[in-house]
């Protein structure tokens, strides 16, 4: 009778422990949703910022930021959080901007700044464009045509097959 009521409770342990391990075992079938927070910023964005902006133009390009110092408004801070559901890996990222008188003084942050950060936008160019021969305005420009051009669709195979039918 007693060797009967150990293999009773050993049995009965080892089932409370496979049952109490199997959440971990099936964690992977739980969906979990990926946790954004804060402001998603690309750097493309960043890299239109230059010294020297108004808080305006800096707003129009990021967006209102997560957090305005409350003793001095001339610091906002944008944050990023992202909680990835399925490994549950972490991503942050922060920009700080410092506004000096109104306008953009420096940034602070995990972005790379564009190399004509420095020059303020008012002493900033367009990029270059391509000449254009103004030869005859009234010419229409008309694109370049490959030489082995042909065509995708036969129009004469097109209309004999709707003939046959």
């Amino acid at each position: 009778m007693t060797i009967k009521k150990q293999s009773f409770t050993l049995l009965g342990a080892a089932a409370l422990s496979i049952s109490l391990s199997a959440c971990s075992v099936f964690d992977w079938l739980i969906y979990k949703p990926d946790i954004p927070q804060g402001n998603y910023i690309e750097t493309q964005q960043v890299e239109k910022l230059r010294i020297e902006m108004t808080k305006e133009q800096v707003e129009y390009i990021l967006g209102r930021p997560v957090l305005r110092d409350s003793f001095a408004d001339d610091t906002w801070y944008y944050v990023y959080h992202y909680k990835s559901g399925r490994d549950a890996s972490i991503t942050h990222k922060e920009l700080i901007i410092h506004f000096d008188k109104d306008q953009l003084a420096n940034i602070v942050g995990d972005y790379d700044l564009a190399e004509d950060f420095n020059t303020p936008l008012s002493q900033s160019q367009l990029p270059d464009s391509p000449q254009i021969d103004d030869t005859d305005p009234l010419t229409p420009l008309i694109p370049e045509q490959r030489p082995d051009a042909t065509p995708v669709v036969d129009d004469n195979a097109e209309s004999q097959a709707s003939k046959k039918f």
